[in-house]
């Protein structure tokens, strides 16, 4: 079974023992999370909606590498400026699709 489901603002193709990284969720490894807001499941497809169920296991919270954001203008030394950003995620594997 496949489906199409949106968290975090963003849509995953997921199917069943599949693992996917997705905005940071609440919860600790090994809780279970039920996504609800499911687009597509077994090629039926919702209006916005299915009428479905898509069960998953924290695997492991996380941040990402760190990224290196720089802004710099030219010929004024005000305007140099260095920030590091690292995105928090959440490892999920996807155990059963309703």
């Amino acid at each position: 079974m496949k489906a199409i489901i949106e968290t975090g603002g963003k849509q995953y193709y997921v199917a069943e023992g599949s693992v996917i990284y997705v905005e940071k969720l609440e919860g600790n490894e090994g809780d279970k999370i039920v996504f609800d807001k499911v687009l597509m499941a077994n090629g039926v497809v919702g209006n916005p909606y299915v009428e479905s169920k898509v069960e998953g296991v924290i695997l492991k919270q996380g941040k990402q590498k760190k990224i290196t954001v720089f802004r710099y203008k030219p010929n004024k030394k005000s305007t140099r400026v260095k920030k590091g950003h690292r995105q928090p995620y959440t490892k999920v594997e996807i155990k059963k699709i309703k």
